[in-house]
């Protein structure tokens, strides 16, 4: 709903997309790479569509949000290459990613957060699924070999949400307090990204409880680990969009560099 709420959340992705540009304080993406919570496969792909399609994988939303469409590019050629290149770490030898060409597209972690950012559709996206099946550090490893995208102008994103329990939400009084829990996964998350030590992040799963409400499921906190793999020591950390939804979903967004 953020994608069309004109609210807090969706004014600082509007204010973050303006900040690209000639004469700004970054230059305009040559293309986007999309880490998505919600395209999860058996082995690492990556889109190659030239046009990729919308996707609207969820239901119950209003209709604006179901007919939205961000017709963005892709970059089918780009993504050949990058999958000759980058390896998938649990395998040996020769272990390249595959490229999909018709079955994806850009599903709503991509879009809802990159619409409000760039409402020209004018970047081209190139979304990287998730091998669920494998463990967080496999993942972190998957983001150190995305370092390299960084001098060629390409925006990595991770979508997701630090603490994601939709089990647990709560709209009950319009604006709900988080959850202990919560606010103490998010604290601890925050304190590891400032000091950029993407390993201890990786090993969330050993915090116990918090960890197990934070995220009964989590793909929504792989995207972050392929984020923080790829800054450097020497990135600027900033936090932007701090707060919860419903008590139990954490808006905590971070940019480096």
């Amino acid at each position: 709903m953020n994608a069309i709420r004109n609210n807090r959340w969706h004014q600082s992705w509007v204010g973050l997309g303006q900040q690209f540009g000639a004469g700004k304080r970054w230059p305009k993406p040559q293309m986007i790479l999309c880490i998505s919570a919600h395209w999860l496969t058996q082995g690492w792909y990556l889109t190659g569509m030239m046009r990729p399609p919308t996707i609207h994988d969820f239901s119950g939303f209003p209709q604006e949000l179901q007919t939205l469409q961000y017709p963005a590019p892709g970059a089918p050629i780009t993504a050949q290459a990058l999958a000759a290149q980058l390896q998938q770490p649990h395998l040996t030898g020769r272990a390249a990613l595959k490229v999909d060409g018709s079955e994806w597209g850009l599903d709503h972690g991509t879009w809802s957060v990159l619409r409000p950012m760039f409402p020209a559709a004018d970047v081209p996206i190139v979304q990287l699924s998730m091998d669920y099946s494998r463990p967080p550090a496999e993942h972190v490893q998957l983001g150190r070999q995305l370092q390299a995208l960084r001098a060629m102008g390409v925006l990595i994103v991770g979508s997701g949400n630090v603490v994601h329990n939709l089990r647990m939400t709560d709209d009950s009084t319009g604006f709900a307090s988080p959850y202990d829990w919560a606010q103490e996964f998010d604290a601890r998350s925050a304190a590891l990204l400032s000091r950029g030590d993407v390993d201890a992040l990786a090993a969330f799963q050993s915090w116990g409880a918090v960890s197990r409400h934070a995220h009964p499921t989590h793909d929504h906190m792989l995207p972050l680990l392929y984020a923080a793999a790829v800054a450097q020591k020497q990135d600027k950390v900033q936090f932007f969009n701090e707060g919860f939804e419903s008590a139990s979903i954490s808006m905590r967004s971070v940019i480096w560099g």
